[in-house]
C-alpha cells in the first residue's frame, strides 16, 4: 500500500527548521484558550500546506488535489476534506454517445501533476474532469493539547498535530488510492 501523505522532514531539516519558522511567524493564525485541540490541529495543518507553505511541510500523492482539515461546526470535531483526481465513471467509458465529437479532455498533467485547465484551455475545448471528495472525521485521540498561548511549545506541538494528520489521513485515503490503481 502507497502513502497518500508524508511529511517531508529532509527538506525541513535541509533549511533549518523552516516549518518551525513558518508557525513562528504565523503565531497569530492560531486562536488559542480551545479545550479541544482541532483549531490547533486544523491550522497547524493548514500553515504546513501549500499555498501557505510552498513546498509544503506535508507532502501528497499527486493525484490528491487538496486535503484540508476542519472543525465540525456542530460539535467541535474533527474532519477532513480531500479532494482526488478520479477516471471517469463506467456509464461515461463504456459508451461515447454523450461526446458528440465535441473533443471532450480530461485531466491535463504537467511533469506529472494533474492540474486545472487554464482559461487559454477552456476556450478551446470543454473539459469533463471527475475527482471524489472525501469527507470524513478523524480522531482526536493522539493529537497533542493546545497550547495555552504562544509563549509555550507551540512548534513542537504543531509539528506534533501534523504528523498525527498525516497518519490519520494516510489509514482514510491510501486504501482509496490504491483502488483506483
Amino acid at each position: 500500500m502507497g502513502k497518500a501523505f508524508w511529511i517531508d522532514q529532509e527538506f525541513d531539516r535541509d533549511r533549518d527548521g523552516r516549518y518551525a519558522v513558518h508557525v513562528r511567524k504565523n503565531l497569530d493564525e492560531f486562536e488559542w484558550g480551545d479545550i479541544a485541540p482541532v483549531r490547533f490541529a486544523c491550522t497547524a495543518w493548514r500553515l504546513a500546506t501549500p499555498p501557505w507553505l510552498d513546498p509544503g511541510l506535508v507532502r501528497w500523492d499527486r493525484r490528491v488535489l487538496e486535503a484540508t482539515c476542519h472543525r465540525n461546526t456542530w460539535d467541535g470535531t474533527l474532519y477532513a476534506r480531500v479532494r482526488i483526481v478520479s477516471p471517469l465513471p463506467d456509464e461515461l467509458r463504456r459508451s461515447r454517445t454523450w461526446w458528440r465529437d465535441r473533443g471532450w479532455l480530461g485531466w491535463q498533467e504537467t511533469f506529472g501533476q494533474y492540474v486545472e485547465p487554464s482559461q487559454q484551455d477552456l476556450a478551446r475545448s470543454p473539459f469533463l474532469r471527475a475527482s471524489l471528495l472525501v469527507e470524513a472525521p478523524l480522531p482526536l485521540d493522539d493529537l497533542p493539547p493546545e497550547p495555552e498561548g504562544p509563549h509555550e511549545e507551540v512548534e513542537q506541538s504543531a509539528h506534533r498535530a501534523v504528523t498525527v494528520l498525516v497518519r490519520e489521513l494516510n489509514a482514510l485515503v491510501s486504501p482509496v488510492l490504491d483502488q483506483l490503481g
